[in-house]
């Protein structure tokens, strides 16, 4: 590996390495949501090894994260755009409409966390 690339895959790797602890995954059980070996993981996570694209790829969906949130190159958290496109889908809701989005979002993340928990029991 390049020494020029050296430090972006350190990066990437750290990044992939902090999002999967915070989730509570093994490397083995991202390893194999990944479809990647575990000496894989490890390596990536050191930055020991370039990282291809189709991998990358199934790595941030087995984390259940988007590129970008790896990516960054600027930022020290993922970015929260999300807020602000949430705010401005009820700007201009009633209470009523507002109440109804809130429990329709609340219900949703509570299956999707359900889902993710099945997920990383398999």
């Amino acid at each position: 590996m390049k020494d020029v690339y050296k430090d972006f895959y350190k990066t990437i790797g750290e990044r992939i390495r902090e999002i999967r602890i915070k989730t509570g995954i093994t490397q083995e059980r991202l390893a194999y949501l990944a479809g990647l070996s575990t000496a894989s993981i490890i390596s990536i996570e050191n930055g020991q090894s370039m990282i291809w694209l189709i991998s990358f790829a199934k790595i941030a969906e087995a984390l259940d994260v988007s590129p970008d949130d790896i990516l960054r190159l600027n930022t020290s958290e993922p970015s929260m755009g999300y807020h602000s496109e949430f705010a401005e889908l009820l700007e201009g809701c009633s209470q009523f409409e507002a109440e109804a989005i809130m429990k329709i979002a609340r219900q949703m993340k509570q299956s999707l966390d359900a889902q993710k928990k099945i997920m990383l029991e398999d």
